[in-house]
């Protein structure tokens, strides 16, 4: 059987006795990224500070947003949740990649449902195609990306639908351009201790981390080892997310109650 699934089936088919208090008319749809490692951060040129030094990462499997998290989706779970929706500043909602959502509203979103946001280890080594050496997520060449990102040079002003581009090496649409991304820990900087990365904490500074460019931005801040840090609680039109979960918890998900 292939190793593509739509989580929702996976639940269907396995999981049937377990239903969350929150569900979708139309769940997000996962891809399966295998368990592997990869060298994370600037390796084309190595001089981006902010992805330095590099590092080996290993992962173990997990799966990840096929596309964006959209409006429809996101306006369903707010509807069920009693909060606002978000401002669509008068482009239309539907299909589109939902923003103006803060980091809060994304992550209690994915825990809703028992997912969760990426790991930044998680999205940069499924934003290359399982840890290939791609600039733009999909391509190698920077000369590739109209074909696999919106950006400020061939987009208008607002969200698109997820899938208008090509999708990388596992399937996955938009992991370059089209709105900025959601991950689930602190912004910090990379600091090496021999092989093993440790982290500062800045849990108090509620800066968090933001992949992957949008459609209102230039090339650079689309490259996959691109890092931007973001407070917690902005709501920017070009900021949506996707969520993920780990391959062990595919038969363990989580109930949440009613009133979370």
């Amino acid at each position: 059987m292939t190793r593509f699934y739509t989580l929702f089936l996976i639940f269907l088919i396995s999981c049937s006795h377990l239903k969350p208090a929150f569900e979708l008319t139309q769940p997000p749809e996962f891809v399966y990224v295998p368990a592997g490692s990869f060298v994370m951060g600037d390796i084309f040129f190595e001089n981006n500070d902010d992805a330095l030094p590099l590092h080996t990462v290993e992962l173990e499997a997990f799966y990840i947003g096929k596309y964006e998290v959209t409006f429809e989706q996101y306006d369903e779970f707010a509807t069920q949740t009693n909060r606002p929706l978000p401002d669509d500043d008068g482009f239309g909602r539907g299909s589109r990649s939902v923003v103006r959502v803060t980091w809060n509203d994304a992550n209690d979103f994915c825990r809703a449902f028992g997912y969760r946001l990426p790991t930044e280890q998680e999205w940069e080594y499924a934003a290359r195609s399982g840890g290939k050496d791609e600039i733009i997520s999909g391509a190698s060449s920077a000369e590739e990306i109209d074909d696999y990102a919106r950006h400020k040079d061939n987009s208008v002003a607002h969200s698109f639908p997820g899938g208008t581009k090509k999708p990388n090496g596992l399937g996955i649409y938009d992991m370059s351009g089209n709105v900025f991304e959601w991950i689930g820990e602190y912004y910090q900087f990379y600091k090496t201790d021999g092989d093993s990365v440790q982290w500062h904490d800045l849990t108090q500074s509620q800066i968090r981390l933001i992949r992957g460019g949008s459609f209102k931005e230039q090339l650079r801040t689309l490259h996959t080892y691109w890092r931007v840090g973001v407070l917690a609680y902005f709501g920017e039109y070009d900021i949506g997310f996707r969520c993920v979960v780990s391959e062990p918890d595919l038969y363990s998900i989580p109930l949440v109650e009613k009133g979370y």
